[in-house]
């Protein structure tokens, strides 16, 4: 007789895995953002702050070839070029960007005001941290250190460039369980700023998880944050949630400061055998 049964992992949560620019450091992820818009300003096409944050998370080629195919710039470089922005096009302002991060990275380093004391929450729980980015290994080099002398070193960091595709495939969250030695997927908890992070944590079976203040979806400063209208900052908050959960997330958080409540909500909901 044939008999149909599941097995549910009960235990807790293992690992965390952080994007980083937008969720870890660089509050409002303005470090590539800037650098879009020049590449392209290079090529004759000028495109806004919105278009440039449009893709975001993704890799950085694969960000400059979705801008491209957006139809008002499609139609700017028709106009410019009489073609279509080509692969060899896509490769070649990829190259240019490479060089202008680099040479800014550094400037925006700086990790979010929340994430040394839910670092302390993490190590407390006997949970390590994975990282993924869609930032390549020469970039994360420069990252990575000035994050560490502010007092962030992640157990694992997996660049774009690492495996076989950048977000939304969840290539990079699994190489993070490999590396970290965790399983089964349900005892990671992926935390990101963009639409492209909360695909990758679903498409690696995690919980997966947006967080909004420090967000490239709400792109705004940590000084403009404070000093905005409340109300207005309410609507713009709304929106980058609902934008997160009609993309799949499992929970939505302002900050890293709600890490502790997030880890024992899904905690709980393990206990009982539920999955994301």
């Amino acid at each position: 007789m044939n008999e149909q049964y599941s097995k549910n992992y009960k235990g807790k949560l293992k690992g965390v895995i952080f994007d980083w620019a937008g969720t870890t450091v660089d509050f409002g992820c303005f470090a590539p953002t800037g650098v879009f818009i020049e590449v392209f300003r290079q090529k004759g096409i000028d495109i806004t702050m919105s278009e440039a944050r449009g893709p975001m998370g993704m890799h950085k080629r694969d960000h400059i070839r979705v801008i491209s195919k957006y139809p008002r710039v499609a139609e700017e470089w028709k106009k410019e070029y009489l073609r279509e922005c080509t692969e060899d096009d896509v490769e070649q302002m990829f190259n240019n960007f490479i060089p202008l991060q680099l040479a800014i990275i550094e400037k925006h380093s700086e990790i979010v005001p929340e994430l040394l004391h839910a670092l302390e929450i993490i190590r407390s729980m006997d949970m390590k941290i994975g990282s993924t980015t869609g930032y390549n290994t020469e970039m994360m080099e420069i990252l990575t250190s000035a994050a560490a002398k502010q007092g962030y070193i992640a157990d694992s960091v997996v660049c774009a460039s690492d495996v076989p595709a950048g977000r939304p495939a969840p290539w990079m969250a699994l190489k993070n369980a490999e590396n970290l030695g965790i399983f089964p997927m349900q005892a990671f908890v992926k935390i990101g700023d963009t639409i492209a992070d909360i695909e990758e944590g679903i498409n690696a079976g995690m919980w997966s998880v947006g967080v909004v203040n420090s967000s490239n979806e709400m792109g705004l400063t940590l000084n403009e944050i404070n000093q905005m209208d409340k109300i207005e900052l309410e609507k713009r908050s709304a929106k980058v949630r609902q934008d997160y959960f009609d993309a799949g997330a499992d929970y939505v958080i302002d900050s890293l400061a709600e890490l502790k409540e997030l880890i024992e909500k899904i905690n709980r909901r393990l206990a009982m055998g539920e999955r994301p």
